[in-house]
């Protein structure tokens, strides 16, 4: 089965995000778009918080909703960088 490429374009990156960008792909010696695009299919690999809820079926005795499920990842994470602004 062939696949028709799609382009994606993302408006709105703030400065500082963008220098991380381009510092993380040179380091790579990648371009940002395929930075991008590669965070992109990992993204999209990945099961979303929802969908590993419930394929690990946490049974009625210990029910956890989405916001639990976030809210201890961020506890274990620590705050997100732009947490402040």
């Amino acid at each position: 089965m062939r696949f028709m490429p799609k382009t994606v374009t993302v408006r709105n990156i703030d400065d500082k995000v963008y220098a991380v960008l381009r510092e993380r792909a040179a380091a790579a010696r990648i371009s940002v778009p395929e930075l991008l695009r590669r965070a992109a299919i990992r993204l999209a690999t990945r099961q979303s918080m929802e969908e590993w809820l419930n394929r690990t079926a946490r049974g009625p005795t210990n029910p956890i909703t989405i916001e639990q499920g976030i809210d201890d990842l961020d506890s274990w994470r620590g705050p997100w960088p732009d947490a402040g602004n």
